[in-house]
């Protein structure tokens, strides 16, 4: 068996070629997602045929029925009960985010090695929460939609899982995982941006995701860009690369500080966001 230096090498040699030719290869469970996407950019799909394919995935149709019930997509209380009705409640953006978060979840798990899938899952716990705040803010600021914030906010660490994912075909990483970490924090940026360009994300979503791309503070949010960054502050779930790389980010409304913000506007921003937050967290989690 090769070593992990080999190993390494072989992984960041192979998915660099994927790069270079434009043809990332996804794991299977992942393809519902693509699926969704490609869907919903035909313009001769309706949303029926897209609620068949969502029927044909257990975990997907019970979170689509359970987001289509949240006040936050439902405020008037008329119960949706079959998946075509939550389809058309949620519609499509908010339904490929849903998609993407049951493929890494499900990626999370299929995993040989213990450490692995905690890792994964860690990952997961992580994006989740803040595309949940994507959303909140998005709709309590009104700085950007709040279906595309929530997506954004799902692909904030799509690199990440990416090579979390093809990491399952080299056991040596998956045994030297504070390594494995070293060389994701290498890679998972080039990989995502290439990510993101295969799901043809739009450009406001790419330009936020941007690395370059920072926030300042600006108070209150403008646009698409401070609602994920704002929500990646104070978003107290943590990545957990971060403690397999040393690091030990302030994480919540403190770490907000840090730009100057108002910490009362702060409070009373995540206090309005707080309830439909809630909601989304628990409708994407089941």
């Amino acid at each position: 068996m090769q070593g992990f230096e080999e190993q390494a090498e072989a992984f960041a040699e192979r998915i660099a070629a994927e790069i270079e030719e434009r043809r990332l290869n996804f794991p299977v469970s992942m393809e519902v997602s693509l699926r969704i996407k490609r869907l919903a950019d035909d313009p001769d799909s309706t949303l029926d045929r897209i609620a068949t394919v969502v029927q044909a995935e257990p975990v997907l149709s019970a979170k689509t029925v359970r987001m289509a019930n949240t006040v936050a997509l439902n405020p008037y209380r008329a119960r949706v009960e079959t998946v075509r009705d939550a389809v058309h409640r949620i519609g499509l953006s908010a339904l490929r985010s849903l998609a993407l978060a049951v493929a890494t979840e499900q990626l999370a798990g299929d995993h040989r090695s213990p450490n692995m899938r905690m890792l994964a899952h860690g990952l997961w716990l992580r994006s989740v929460d803040v595309a949940s705040w994507c959303f909140a803010l998005a709709r309590q600021t009104r700085a950007a939609n709040p279906d595309a914030a929530l997506l954004a906010g799902m692909m904030t660490h799509i690199g990440q899982f990416f090579l979390l994912a093809r990491a399952s075909d080299y056991p040596a990483m998956e045994a030297s995982i504070d390594r494995f970490a070293a060389l994701v924090d290498d890679m998972h940026q080039s990989v995502g941006l290439a990510v993101l360009e295969v799901f043809d994300m739009p450009e406001s979503i790419l330009d936020c995701l941007e690395v370059e791309h920072t926030y300042d503070g600006e108070w209150p949010p403008a646009d698409l860009g401070h609602v994920v960054q704002l929500a990646s502050l104070v978003s107290e779930a943590p990545n957990p690369f971060d403690g397999l790389l040393g690091r030990n980010p302030v994480r919540g409304p403190a770490a907000a500080a840090v730009f100057g913000i108002d910490t009362d506007e702060l409070a009373a921003l995540l206090a309005a966001s707080h309830e439909e937050r809630g909601e989304i967290l628990a409708a994407v989690r089941g």
